[in-house]
């Protein structure tokens, strides 16, 4: 009997990650994959990364536009709305068995409360991790708690879901979905890179994406301002900045840095996207990754390449030993990055050591959503764990 699976993706960087799931569960026989764009995919600002599914060869079938241009709290929380009604929407139209989610965004958080609400059955990717500097840490846990099966990245991730008292027989230790990346991608050449990009990068460049932290009420402008100072101590190496997604007071982050590319035309590039390609080699060709996005954890190990994770976005998440943590000050961010470029550091990156796994992620993922008895996933059960007291605060 045939399934219907739909696949909720709302940004550039969970459809990188979604990609070769969504090319498995196509070539499936008994499977209907249903694509569901909606989030950053359709706003300009941010690449209008839509395309990018398209040029895979992949039919959207449901499009949900929500995002406006106000990124503050309210207009989140407003969108997250406005998501909530549009994805019903398109559950309704397109009747999915399942719906895959990944991460920990808002516009997912609204799709698991649409899907939860409808009594369909969704499977999560990345669950049980901890990003302490993010308001995308509870968001992933109340994800959590509306998923009937989950698909996370190492053994302790595990545990954490098991403690939020989910069916152990539904949590599958699988690895980073991105690790896949990895066998499938061809990465372009540092020349093609740097056409891309508008800069020669023959010499050292580092590859940036700072994202707000969420958890924070700071100005844009000071809280980008230790990073911008920071760059400024490595004048002979050329800088990609990535820019920063739609959480609250992304745009203003993102004007911080295009002021920055401006005054440093034949030194820093700021790109809405890459592509998975461009950003990949990105990552594999640079000197260093900095900032605070979560493919500095996940992925640059993998790549080979030293990352300087910046603050608190990120804390909480398994580290590598390639990843140097630092405050968000320019005194520690400059000695990170003297660290990562160090011959001692690029060597033990080089190793690709990672506590993610290794690619293979997406079959392993296939093989359950697409055989696995739905029937069984109708109610869930809360299960306590033995060791727990039942103590309370009185």
């Amino acid at each position: 009997m045939t399934r219907t699976i739909a696949v909720v993706t709302g940004t550039r960087a969970d459809y990188g990650l979604l990609r070769w799931l969504m090319h498995e569960l196509d070539a499936r026989e008994g499977v209907t994959l249903k694509v569901v764009a909606t989030g950053t995919h359709f706003d300009p600002a941010f690449g209008e990364t839509w395309h990018a599914i398209r040029d895979d060869g992949f039919t959207i079938d449901a499009r949900v536009e929500i995002l406006g241009h106000d990124d503050s709290a309210f207009g989140v929380a407003l969108a997250t709305a406005e998501a909530v009604r549009g994805l019903a929407h398109a559950f309704h139209d397109l009747s999915p068995d399942l719906v895959v989610v990944l991460g920990d965004r808002y516009e997912i958080l609204a799709a698991v409360e649409a899907a939860f609400l409808m009594r369909i059955p969704v499977a999560h990717l990345h669950g049980g991790e901890v990003t302490q500097g993010a308001l995308d840490d509870g968001i992933r846990h109340a994800v959590t708690k509306l998923s009937a099966l989950h698909f996370v990245a190492a053994d302790e991730y595990a545990a954490r879901v098991r403690q939020l008292g989910e069916d152990p027989a539904h949590v599958f230790v699988v690895g980073a979905t991105g690790l896949d990346n990895f066998d499938r991608i061809d990465l372009i050449s540092t020349d093609e890179l740097g056409d891309r990009v508008g800069l020669d990068l023959s010499g050292d460049f580092i590859m940036c994406t700072q994202h707000p932290e969420t958890t924070l009420d700071i100005d844009p402008a000071a809280f980008a301002a230790p990073l911008l100072e920071a760059l400024d101590k490595f004048p002979d190496v050329k800088v990609i900045i990535s820019k920063a997604n739609a959480d609250a007071g992304g745009r203003a982050l993102n004007d911080v840095y295009q002021r920055y590319a401006d005054a440093h035309p034949h030194r820093v590039a700021l790109v809405a996207s890459l592509g998975q390609a461009g950003y990949l080699s990105a990552l594999t060709h640079g000197v260093a990754v900095v900032g605070n996005s979560s493919s500095g954890i996940l992925e640059a190990p993998t790549a080979g390449t030293p990352t300087v994770n910046i603050g608190d976005r990120q804390t909480g998440r398994l580290r590598a030993p390639s990843v140097i943590d630092v405050d968000n000050e320019a005194s520690a961010i400059v000695d990170g990055i003297r660290r990562a470029m160090s011959p001692d550091m690029q060597s033990l990156a080089a190793a690709k050591k990672s506590p993610y796994g290794r690619p293979g992620v997406a079959p392993k993922i296939a093989d359950v959503v697409a055989t696995i008895d739905l029937a069984q996933l109708a109610v869930k059960v809360f299960r306590d764990l033995p060791d727990i007291p039942a103590e309370t605060n009185e």
